[in-house]
């Protein structure tokens, strides 16, 4: 997973935040707000919220109209299956599941059908180890 993790931080720049937040006091907008401040470019996923930070938030992964890198995951474990068969669908490169999410099937399909991944981890605490100096 080491491999994947600077993989994917060192060769992403769209990430699409299935889950994020517009309330800054969540764990989701604050990740999406550190990873937008260090350079990748955040497309917010949320049906609830129309935009976050300023940019337009999609109902899911298949509604938006540019390609993506990864998919961050800010959901419970039993929406990652849709999550991942969208992922497939949009022939996104990686699929980040942050901490607490782990989904081992959808995780292995994600991986047969050619994506990385990363589960239970922080994409926020990961960049941040990776980049100290």
């Amino acid at each position: 997973m080491a491999d994947d993790i600077e993989w994917i931080l060192n060769n992403s720049r769209k990430i699409a935040v299935v889950g994020i937040s517009d309330k800054p006091d969540r764990d989701s907008y604050r990740v999406a707000k550190y990873l937008s401040d260090n350079g990748y470019e955040i497309i917010p996923v949320n049906p609830m919220i129309q935009e976050w930070n300023g940019k337009k938030a999609y109902p899911d992964i298949l509604s938006i109209p540019e390609s993506i890198d990864v998919v961050d995951v800010f959901r419970k474990p039993d929406a990652v299956p849709e999550i991942v068969n969208q992922a497939i669908s949009k022939r996104v490169k990686a699929i980040w599941l942050q901490e607490g999410i782990e989904h081992p099937d959808s995780e292995k399909r994600a991986m047969a059908n050619g994506l990385r991944v990363v589960s239970n981890r922080c994409m926020m605490k990961e960049h941040r180890k990776l980049h100290r100096k």
